[in-house]
């Protein structure tokens, strides 16, 4: 079998979720099929080798076409509909794209499509205009119409897709996510290093992800002041959110220039792999009150390095996370506050909260997500 496969969503220096997700699965996948050819494809007019990587499989080969992106996607792919991604890569069987993008291609060729979320469809209004554009551009219900078959990463974001895009049940199959925590550990100089160009301190709570409006980061900072105005005693807890820039942050950045403990609310922008599991290793608690998520990775990863997790009671979050982390309603400041009260004052309910985390993760392991992607390539 040829199995064509879409990396576009591995080209970005600084990979996000999805490019996480794309890029651990496809490893896997590759570690566990060395039979099958697989034809990876990517288009970039600039190098962007180093931020890809390599692939160790017998049968892979990589083709890379040099068109500036935007003539790519709007005036070929959506303009023209060529060229097709599958004669691109020599012919393919099947073609995987681990996310949605402009993709053409030829008639015979399987397509198979992982969506993570459609929040652009709830609430556009998180989302720039640039970002919005780009997803009406996709026009996602031909594109989830045209597929052969789709991966939903959640149950929640298996009901959008048959609701929101009118996709027949039968298409859309749900497959879970892995889990990364094979990281190194860094060394004490580099954890200290790191802890004073912060300027951390030794108790904290984290969020960690994306800086954009989907995450309620401002409600988690009306929240952490509410917690301190009413606990004289968490002088020394820092709040630190930890993640790149997104889009529409502007509200969130005048919550913290307004609130009265903004010394203590620490923004870290993007921190690496490494950085991450300082983080984890030193925090009291991880806390993760979006609005709306396809999966919710983080609070796995939480979990993993044995933090008590919040999170909120929406989406798909409740799926992922059971009855292993404190559920909040994300809408509720008052409630986010209790709950950060609650896990940073009660040392019973934080041990309870770090074992039942210890057990969930069990549920997700890459080698799981892909044997079943195998499974299903081969079923079409």
């Amino acid at each position: 079998m040829r199995i064509g496969v879409d990396i576009r969503v591995l080209m970005d220096k600084h990979y996000s979720g999805v490019s996480q997700y794309a890029s651990a699965l496809l490893r896997t996948i590759l570690r566990q099929d060395k039979d099958d050819e697989f034809r990876l494809f990517y288009n970039s007019y600039h190098d962007v080798r180093a931020n890809i990587g390599s692939f160790d499989h017998p049968h892979l080969s990589i083709k890379r076409s040099r068109i500036p992106n935007r003539i790519f996607n709007y005036c070929l792919q959506k303009g023209l509909s060529w060229p097709k991604l599958d004669k691109l890569v020599d012919g393919a069987d099947i073609f995987w794209s681990p996310h949605i993008n402009f993709t053409k291609l030829s008639p015979d060729t399987k397509h198979v499509l992982t969506i993570h979320d459609i929040s652009f469809l709830h609430y556009p209004e998180f989302f720039s205009y640039r970002k919005n554009f780009w997803h009406k551009a996709l026009a996602l219900k031909k594109l989830a119409a045209d597929c052969t078959a789709i991966v939903a990463v959640s149950d929640n974001t298996r009901r959008d897709i048959i609701d929101l895009l009118q996709v027949p049940e039968e298409k859309v199959t749900t497959i879970y996510s892995g889990l990364n925590v094979s990281v190194p550990l860094p060394g004490p100089e580099e954890e200290k290093n790191f802890f004073r160009r912060h300027e951390l301190k030794s108790d904290f709570i984290l969020y960690l992800g994306t800086i954009e409006p989907r995450k309620n980061i401002a409600g988690l900072i009306y929240a952490y002041n509410r917690l301190r105005d009413e606990n004289i005693k968490l002088v020394d807890v820092q709040l630190v959110l930890a993640g790149a820039n997104g889009w529409r942050n502007r509200a969130i950045y005048r919550a913290w220039e307004n609130s009265p403990y903004r010394r203590d609310i620490k923004f870290l922008g993007y921190v690496s792999d490494r950085e991450k599991e300082l983080l984890y290793r030193r925090a009291q608690v991880f806390v993760y009150p979006s609005y709306y998520e396809g999966f919710g990775l983080p609070p796995l990863e939480a979990m993993a390095h044995s933090l008590p997790v919040i999170t909120s009671n929406v989406s798909s979050l409740p799926e992922v996370v059971g009855a292993a982390a404190l559920s909040i309603n994300p809408y509720d400041i008052n409630a986010i506050a209790k709950a950060l009260e609650l896990v940073v004052t009660n040392t019973e309910l934080k041990a309870q909260l770090i074992k039942a985390g210890q057990e969930q993760i069990k549920k997700f392991s890459w080698e799981n997500t892909a044997k079943e992607y195998l499974e299903l390539f081969k079923r079409i």
